[in-house]
């Protein structure tokens, strides 16, 4: 793992920007102070010992572009051309990011066409027939009150030339790509091409994962979302276990490879006993076992609540070999599935009888409308996008740092993936609120 200090934090671009943006023209208020340079930086690590062994080491602390509107732009807006995409899974606000690229585009720069491709990166290829959408503010209008993508969306890797001979043909300028790490992997080889041909198209990422798992970015969009609905899940779990002796109440959340979801949603309502998460190992049977703790909590308290993420446990299952889905991604085993049946097995052999409802609202929760934190927090980087995309610079995304949104690119949002930390804050807190302590045996 690189350090922060060797981390490479400048943005590209397709040339330079020499048009005077037409933000100021529009008469609105909007005041000139809302511009921002590439010379404003954000400090990714803001710990100030670490900020002094660095300027001790002479080396400027790293930092990142911080995003807004640019006094030049690259792009004639009376000319250029823009399409929108969303790949991979479902999530809470993917609407409202396509509605904020719009409105951005079109009053903020005047620029007027607009086009959305239909069904991820499917959409670039001609063999499938998928038309374009026109994309305006009238088609737009009340998007954001929809859950999903009015643009549907695909997995599943396609010809990465082939999406460059498409956007030629329709002689796009700028592309916003709506997608996580999948889709960013995507970009950054739809940006290489794009180089080899020389071809003047900024390709602008929005990261979207549900899970909160993209490194370089403090909070993707919809995890707000999935949090506040997952405390609805514990609510009712809660409430099940509570209703019947030795009731068991066992919620799978979303979180392939990181826990952010189970474990902050265990904080936001904090009815849960045990959190398990991808980061952890943790045992089933043994002294220090799931099975062992769960049977003492019902012995002491007559109820229980089991939060679990969806990437827990995957050592428990036997492997001939992996098997993939379209995208790539390793399928993984029903861990939700798995446990209601151990701990069921568990405790019919011990003679005690429990009472266990089981709940998976993943593809409900994915498939809502985005809640009010999460409305704003699209439109800030929907429209950060669109600044970023007419300035010319390309093989970024936007992210959110430090409580600022910035430039990051690309190629360093796809190298690792983030993941709890256990040792820090959140974890720590959560082994506070559930009082479950090591689940391992080593």
């Amino acid at each position: 793992m690189k350090k922060i200090t060797d981390l490479d934090t400048g943005i590209e671009t397709i040339g330079e920007a020499k048009i005077d943006s037409p933000i100021l023209k529009i008469t609105d208020g909007t005041s000139a102070n809302i511009f921002r340079t590439d010379n404003d930086r954000i400090l990714i690590d803001v710990n100030a010992n670490h900020i002094a062994e660095t300027i001790g080491e002479n080396k400027a602390p790293a930092s990142f572009e911080l995003a807004g509107p640019r006094q030049k732009i690259y792009f004639d807006p009376s000319k250029l051309k823009c399409a929108l995409v969303t790949c991979g899974g479902l999530c809470p606000g993917l609407n409202n990011v396509i509605r904020a690229i719009v409105l951005g585009l079109y009053y903020r720069y005047g620029v007027r066409h607009i086009y959305g491709i239909r069904y991820g990166l499917q959409g670039f290829i001609p063999k499938y027939g998928h038309d374009l959408v026109d994309l305006n503010p009238q088609s737009v209008v009340h998007i954001h009150e929809m859950g999903g993508s009015i643009l549907g969306s695909s997995r599943g890797p396609q010809d990465i030339d082939a999406i460059v001979d498409c956007l030629e043909r329709a002689n796009i300028g700028i592309l916003f790509m709506i997608g996580g790490d999948g889709t960013l992997r995507a970009a950054s080889a739809i940006v290489a091409e794009i180089k080899k041909r020389n071809a003047k198209i900024s390709v602008i990422g929005i990261p979207k994962t549900i899970d909160n798992d993209i490194y370089m970015v403090a909070r993707s969009f919809g995890f707000d979302t999935a949090v506040d609905i997952a405390t609805e899940a514990i609510q009712g779990a809660h409430k099940e276990a509570e209703g019947y002796p030795n009731g068991v109440g066992l919620i799978k959340l979303m979180g392939r490879y990181s826990g952010f979801i189970a474990a902050t949603a265990a904080l936001a309502q904090q009815d849960v006993n045990f959190v398990l998460i991808p980061e952890i190992h943790f045992d089933m049977e043994g002294e220090n076992g799931l099975l062992t703790k769960l049977e003492k909590r019902l012995n002491d308290r007559r109820h229980a609540v089991i939060l679990v993420a969806e990437g827990s446990g995957q050592y428990f299952f036997e492997k001939s070999e992996k098997d993939f889905d379209p995208s790539g991604n390793v399928k993984l085993f029903d861990i939700g599935v798995f446990l209601k049946e151990r701990i069921t097995n568990h405790f019919t052999a011990k003679g005690m009888e429990i009472a266990l409802k089981y709940i998976d609202p993943s593809y409900m929760i994915r498939s809502l409308p985005a809640n009010a934190n999460d409305h704003v927090y699209c439109g800030f980087l929907g429209r950060d996008a669109v600044h970023a995309g007419m300035a010319g610079k390309t093989n970024m995304i936007i992210g959110h740092w430090n409580n600022f949104f910035v430039h990051v690119p690309m190629p360093l949002t796809t190298d690792q993936r983030k993941q709890v930390n256990t040792g820090g804050k959140l974890w720590q807190t959560v082994l506070e609120a559930t009082g479950q302590g090591t689940l391992s045996n080593a």
